[in-house]
């Protein structure tokens, strides 16, 4: 990893929030799923977009995307949208009982929920108790 000095300006130390900008050909859904199934709160809205809260910054969700009738493959769209959760499958369980599919995995190095919204795009569950996220 690279080091800057302390007092040298990077871009990072520019930034004021960060966010994610998701283009969604089924954009109603889309909001729809993120606000109402997830949770993500509402923060304001535009001609063909609607921004939410993402924990400390945001998602921004906008029209002219392409979706999948099944889950996009890692060329289609090579972003995943990272939740961390103290409890991958209490998590899960909240989830199913909103009508949302999530396969749970363990590794070695933790536990995921894997989930799609409408588009197809993937979303996932991380337990939170990483070191890494302390």
């Amino acid at each position: 990893m690279v080091e800057t000095a302390s007092d040298e300006t990077t871009l990072a130390s520019l930034v004021a929030c960060h966010g994610i900008i998701l283009f969604t050909e089924n954009y109603e859904a889309c909001v729809e799923f993120y606000q109402t199934k997830l949770g993500l709160p509402f923060w304001y809205e535009k001609e063909s977009l609607t921004c939410l809260r993402f924990g400390d910054g945001y998602l921004m969700i906008e029209t002219e995307g392409v979706a999948s009738k099944g889950r996009k493959t890692r060329s289609e769209n090579p972003t995943a949208l990272r939740f961390n959760v103290p409890d991958v499958p209490a998590a899960a369980r909240l989830l199913e009982a909103q009508g949302i599919s999530v396969e749970v995995n363990d590794y070695s190095w933790g536990t995921t929920g894997a989930f799609l919204d409408p588009d197809g795009n993937i979303c996932s569950l991380k337990n939170a108790d990483d070191p890494y996220f302390r």
